[in-house]
């Protein structure tokens, strides 16, 4: 009592009496009682929480519902079996399976089944019904026979032994043998009543454990890891079922064969297997190919494991699933390298590439047709690109114009083996570039007023980095920028023009370039290039820029690709590569050659070419030159060179000045000067030895400096 007393103070000047200041609100001695209980209740509450919580909670509740899951699991799967058997459900639901996917006869075949099933049952059901009269009289006939048979063997004992007891000897065996199985029965009787329901429901938890109907989430560790288990078709189905897609996941449940009729045959593909699954009425195939990432984890494999695409068949989504790790082994040296004797032939060739999935060579052709490679940065588009230029220098009447706009030496093995090459990233290097595709188009416009039926050799311009000339700020005297997707830009016009009309007179154009955007990648340059190939890229929308929306329809995904990981695996949408059928576009796997490798490939390249070839590192002037001078320098090392290719590589050096050329220019020029066009073998040539004769005895200097 006195704990709970508070002091009251006088006031002297009025004499009334108040509380201390600290008490009229709540009492001093009253906050501790108020706050003990809820601090118990917190205290409680966290203690609660910790045990809840716990690991080893945590692992007893998932024990429990695992092995409770086991026998309801078990005893619905028992009790659906009975069922299946006592009743026609099974083939009713064999009967719908067959109706949905079309197979008209299988449902009649089915129902035949059935109706032979109910017939056979009725037959059984009347059978009972007259079993009770047969029991009684099978009983009668049975008892009557067995003890008549005891007597008589009873009878003969009884002689034998002179004994008339002996009679009834086997009667009374018989009946204490009846006694002894009940007693033994009655001492039975209890464990078995006590014991039985438990083999019983063990019996039902082996079946549940067998078919594992505990949910992922009970199953142990050891169970739910099953990374780079073999593809089976119980595997893919479940995997399917648990995408998440409610009408798959109903359909599935109601075929009478779990399934496996939406599965064709699994298939071994290269490093991994291949199977087409056809999908149930409800669901599209655009369902699945959104859900790659969660069908992968449901087989057992990471997302750039598992590849999704369209076959021919409809309401079907083919699927490639790949042993686990095999796509980070490296797949081999390419062809160009290992084989020293190997040749090209534009036309009719195609070039050693890769490998696809399956582990086939995936093999190219180039001709007539424009190219785009396209990815991230550092993923492998220019040595993807560059083993398609040196399988093209091997042709040794393929010309090649090369501008590398990045120019840190990736083409220099090249100097020698293009007519043109032009390295570096900087706004002059872009006007040569765009000097270079002009004059490919100036070429490109002499072809094509030639006589029909000419037969050109090909010029094939590769331009590396393109964007750096999308993007340049640069403007020329006539105030044309250079840059641009602009009908003014010089080299979106140039690019256009020889996709418009280049690939009839030979004259190919392929680009490469950095994360495609409307701004570094036009829609027009985009659209025109025959075949489009893309590296990694970061999202779905550069995906479609790269390849078109009907490859990323039909299941073309280099988004997906690992950026670092997946370096050089390509995913292709041309007719120059064999694609399976009814699919849009095809993932290979490149071969990489390094810079040391691709220098020695292209020495034999010039070795083909019967030596190496004067390149041009920059695009003449047409204001300033000296054909003479010009005609020496195309001549090379070689002592004679045909007319014809003089001018084609005349027009190379300078396409303003010698882009029109024809062969009676060519003669203007030379007549008078002892280097006039002669005949050798039949074919009209220029030597080099008379030509560079003619310019030591010119008396300006400048003639006799070329000709050195």
């Amino acid at each position: 009592m006195t704990d709970n007393v508070v002091p009251l103070f006088k006031d002297p000047t009025t004499g009334t009496y108040t509380l201390p200041a600290d008490t009229t609100e709540t009492p001093a001695a009253a906050a501790p009682d108020a706050v003990r209980p809820a601090r118990r209740w917190k205290r409680t509450a966290r203690g609660l929480r910790a045990a809840v919580t716990h690991e080893r909670t945590r692992t007893a509740a998932r024990l429990v519902a695992r092995h409770g899951m086991y026998v309801l699991g078990g005893t619905r799967i028992t009790a659906k079996r009975a069922w299946d058997g006592r009743t026609g459900s099974r083939y009713e639901r064999m009967i719908r399976a067959a109706e949905a996917a079309g197979n008209f006869e299988e449902a009649k075949e089915w129902e035949d089944r059935l109706t032979r099933f109910r017939a056979a049952r009725h037959h059984r059901r009347m059978d009972l019904l007259k079993a009770p009269q047969d029991a009684v009289k099978s009983v009668a006939y049975g008892t009557g026979l067995t003890v008549g048979g005891l007597l008589l063997l009873g009878i003969v004992l009884a002689i034998a032994n002179k004994d008339a007891s002996w009679i009834l000897a086997p009667i009374n065996a018989v009946i204490e043998a009846i006694a002894a199985i009940v007693h033994v029965a009655t001492v039975v009787w209890g464990p078995a009543v006590t014991i039985g329901p438990w083999l019983a429901l063990l019996a039902l938890w082996g079946v549940g454990r067998h078919q594992q109907t505990a949910p992922q989430w009970a199953l142990p560790a050891q169970q739910r890891d099953d990374a780079g288990a073999p593809i089976t078709p119980s595997i893919v189905v479940t995997a399917l079922r648990d995408l998440g897609i409610a009408p798959m996941r109903r359909a599935i449940k109601e075929m009478g064969d779990a399934g496996a009729a939406m599965l064709g045959p699994i298939r071994i593909a290269g490093c991994g297997v291949e199977v087409d699954a056809t999908l149930p009425s409800g669901v599209s195939t655009k369902e699945v190919q959104e859900r790659r990432r969660k069908l992968a984890e449901n087989l057992g494999r990471h997302e750039h494991e598992v590849f999704i695409t369209l076959p021919a068949a409809a309401r079907t989504v083919r699927l490639w699933i790949a042993d686990s790790g095999a796509l980070d082994e490296p797949i081999g040296p390419s062809p160009l390298v290992t084989d020293e004797t190997m040749t090209a032939n534009y036309r009719s060739g195609k070039a050693p590439w890769g490998q696809d999935l399956r582990g086939d060579a995936a093999t190219l052709s180039l001709y007539q047709r424009h190219l785009l490679i396209t990815g991230l940065s550092n993923q492998g588009k220019t040595a993807a690109l560059r083993a398609l230029a040196l399988w093209l220098a091997l042709d040794r009447t393929v010309e090649l114009r090369i501008a590398d706009l990045k120019g840190v030496g990736d083409w220099a093995m090249f100097d020698g083996l293009a007519t043109t090459l032009i390295q570096g990233p900087t706004d002059d290097h872009v006007i040569q570039a765009t000097e270079m595709v002009e004059g490919m188009v100036t070429e490109m416009e002499r072809r094509i007023q030639m006589p029909p039926g000419t037969v050109f050799d090909p010029l094939v311009g590769i331009v590396d980095e393109a964007q750096v000339a999308f993007m340049c700020p640069a403007v020329g005297d006539d105030k044309r920028p250079y840059g641009g997707s602009k009908a003014t830009s010089r080299y979106f016009m140039a690019v256009r023009k020889i996709h418009n009309q280049g690939r009839a007179v030979d004259v190919i154009l392929e680009e490469g370039t950095q994360d495609p955007t409307d701004q570094n990648l036009p829609k027009l340059v985009r659209e025109g290039a025959h075949t489009r190939i893309s590296l990694a890229l970061g999202t779905e929308s550069q995906a479609r820029m790269a390849l078109g929306d009907k490859a990323v329809d039909g299941g073309a995904a280099p988004h997906l690709l690992r950026q670092g990981l997946d370096k050089g695996t390509v995913v292709v949408a041309s007719d120059g590569i064999t694609i399976p059928a009814g699919q849009a576009s095809i993932t290979v796997r490149t071969h990489y050659i390094d810079t040391d490798t691709a220098a020695v490939v292209a020495d034999r390249a010039k070795a083909l070419r019967n030596g190496v070839i004067t390149t041009a590192h920059t695009v003449a002037d047409a204001d300033e030159y000296d054909p003479l001078a010009d005609i020496l320098t195309v001549l090379g090392t070689e002592t004679r060179v045909l007319t014809q290719d003089v001018l084609k590589r005349l027009a190379t050096l300078n396409g303003k000045a010698y882009g029109r050329w024809s062969f009676i220019d060519l003669k203007r020029v030379l007549d008078g000067t002892g280097a006039e066009p002669y005949k050798s073998e039949g074919r009209m040539v220029i030597g080099r030895d008379r030509l560079a004769r003619v310019l030591a005895n010119r008396p300006d200097e400048g003639s006799a400096s070329a000709a050195e």
